[in-house]
């Protein structure tokens, strides 16, 4: 019989943003663990050698194509995974920011099954990760 998987021995970093354009939100569909197949904010780990900033953007641009100006920090994210005996399998914490778009065309990239821009009235009912809809919850940030 295998071993268990062994657990984090610490959280890893991550990044992620709230890129808005015209009174819409930039959103990707997950479409790698964890959190496959819901929408969220675009991000992603943070490199070795590479500042807050440069993560989320470069994160962005590898999402979604879209080049971002990074505007401010906005949230701090935990996301803690549990296998099915409850045990800690991933934690990741993410350090939230906002921006808004430069240049480029929405095109899914990555580990994105899916991105686009969306409308406040358009997050109803949209399969959105947890931290993603409190985020979202609060007044927009154009």
């Amino acid at each position: 019989m295998p071993d268990a998987p062994r657990p984090p021995d610490r959280p890893v970093l991550g990044v992620s943003a709230a890129v808005w354009q015209d009174g819409k939100v930039l959103l990707v569909r997950r479409g790698r663990p964890p959190l496959r197949g819901l929408w969220s904010l675009p991000g992603g780990h943070v490199e070795a050698g590479e500042t807050l900033a440069e993560a989320v953007r470069r994160e962005i641009l590898e999402e979604t194509g879209i080049t971002a100006e990074i505007t401010g920090q906005i949230d701090i994210a935990e996301i803690i995974g549990k296998d099915a005996a409850a045990r800690t399998d991933s934690h990741y914490v993410l350090i939230v920011f906002s921006g808004r778009v430069l240049a480029g065309t929405v095109t899914a990239g990555d580990d994105a099954a899916e991105a686009g821009f969306f409308a406040p009235g358009e997050l109803v009912g949209l399969d959105m990760t947890r931290d993603t809809a409190r985020i979202l919850s609060r007044p927009a940030r154009p």
